[in-house]
């Protein structure tokens, strides 16, 4: 197909997955800074409300898995935008909770939405992507970013504003609904069913049929030739009660049962073989993401504690991190389609855990906001090129691949804050910054792994052309 004729399609669906990706991002900001007012309205303790995000999480780390195997079945259009719809409308729940047991509810369905969205949607970016000429991965994680800050300073207006928390996440409902409304039919479908190539139980059954015609071709062109009796049509003869006259039926089922046998012992090969890349990638993942969780909780605490800098100047730890995070997702991409997504991966840790160094070692906050700032920078577009490669390892299970390896790097997220408090009642905070700067140390070193899904794409596609 000419690619004028694919450009339109393609460019639509872009714009679609960026619309999904942004309205997560700007529906989990809404959450955020809504958490005082939904614990004053609940009554919950801070240790309660702890307990119900660890459950939310857990939730949401759940939903991942089934949300693989749901889009590896009706394809990742069906999947984003039905999860898409569950986050959205979940959104709503805990402006209503008015104790502990609804606003668990409340929560667990939200994980549930936010889980099954974060994989669909990133399938679906895998789709796109695989379509276009060029790496875009990194910009849809990019709007994500761009929506949470929108949705941050929606819900600062509305509170500065005076509205009841209900009002608020009911007009997000709307909105997000119109969102997914007008992007839905603009995603990528699935695959036709007609594309992929036979399974060896369909070549199986296809063998008797051939074997079949061939023996009747054979009596046909030997009629004068006495056949001893042959059994009824409905028994199935094995290849070693043919007759001689059936030698070429002898063949070709002989065949048949090699080349089934020689595919299912490919098959079993590649699916090994990416069991093992996607344990790497989710290593990977993991460790990227523990240390950008671990920036997101602990940046701020550790220039208050090692610098005594005041709580506004502490703030900016975050902020430095936030915006040159957005910017390198926004620059991620075309980086990636110069030098490769290992270049991405590598020199990205190198720079995050030179920034970790800096963090570690500066007694002066602009050294360290430098410090925070390159952590941004460095951790950009590391997962989404782990993300690329988990959803492009050519085998016939790719969405619950990602989610694997999603699910095992979100623990990360969750892990990396929790084993930097425990670290804390033995060492510094600021000496416990080396546990993320080892980790991605490790993910410079291993960054290769990440290019081999993308090599693989490659020759494919150059076989095909």
């Amino acid at each position: 197909m000419a690619a004028s004729t694919l450009a339109p399609p393609l460019r639509a669906a872009r714009v679609a997955v960026f619309a999904v990706f942004g309205l997560n991002g700007l529906v989990s900001a809404l959450w955020f800074v809504h958490i005082p007012a939904v614990t004053a309205r609940t009554g919950v303790s801070h240790a309660t409300l702890g307990m119900l995000i660890l459950l939310m999480s857990g939730s949401a780390i759940v939903s991942m898995q089934a949300a693989g195997k749901l889009t590896d079945r009706f394809g990742s259009r069906a999947v984003t935008t039905a999860a898409a719809v569950i986050t959205t409308l979940a959104i709503i729940g805990p402006a209503f909770a008015t104790n502990t047991v609804t606003l668990a509810l409340a929560l667990a369905a939200y994980g549930v939405g936010f889980g099954a969205l974060d994989v669909a949607m990133n399938a679906q970016a895998v789709e796109v992507e695989s379509r276009y000429p060029r790496p875009i991965m990194s910009a849809f994680h990019a709007l994500f970013s761009a929506g949470s800050l929108v949705g941050a300073l929606a819900g600062a207006a509305a509170q500065r504003a005076g509205w009841d928390i209900r009002v608020t996440m009911l007009v997000a409902a709307a909105v997000g609904l119109a969102v997914i409304a007008l992007s839905a039919s603009r995603l990528v479908p699935p695959a036709s069913a007609t594309s992929r190539v036979d399974s060896p139980e369909r070549q199986l059954s296809a063998a008797p049929g051939t074997v079949a015609s061939t023996a009747q071709s054979s009596e046909a062109t030997s009629s004068t030739v006495t056949h001893p009796p042959r059994e009824s049509a409905g028994s199935t003869a094995a290849p070693s009660d043919l007759s001689p006259s059936d030698a070429p039926a002898r063949a070709e089922l002989s065949f048949a049962h090699a080349d089934s046998a020689g595919i299912r012992a490919d098959e079993q090969t590649t699916t090994g073989r990416n069991t093992r890349k996607v344990l790497a990638l989710a290593a990977i993942a993991f460790a990227l993401l523990m240390a950008e969780g671990v920036v997101g909780d602990w940046s701020a605490l550790q220039m208050r504690e090692h610098l005594g800098a005041d709580a506004a100047t502490a703030a900016l730890a975050f902020g430095a991190f936030s915006i040159t995070m957005t910017v390198g997702r926004l620059l991620a991409d075309r980086v990636s389609g110069r030098f490769g997504p290992v270049a991405v991966v590598r020199w990205g840790s190198l720079l995050a855990a030179m920034g970790f160094a800096l963090v570690v070692a500066s007694p002066w906050v602009p050294i360290t906001l430098a410090g925070w700032a390159l952590c941004g920078i460095g951790l950009a577009g590391g997962v989404p090129q782990v993300f690329t490669a988990a959803g492009n390892l050519g085998s016939r299970t790719a969405a619950t691949d990602m989610s694997r390896v999603f699910g095992i790097g979100y623990v990360g997220l969750l892990a990396g804050p929790v084993t930097i408090g425990w670290l804390t009642k033995l060492i510094p905070l600021t000496a416990a910054m080396l546990v993320p700067l080892v980790a991605i140390l490790a993910c410079a070193w291993f960054a290769h792994i990440v290019g081999a899904a993308t090599d693989k794409r490659s020759s494919v596609d150059a076989d095909c052309g």
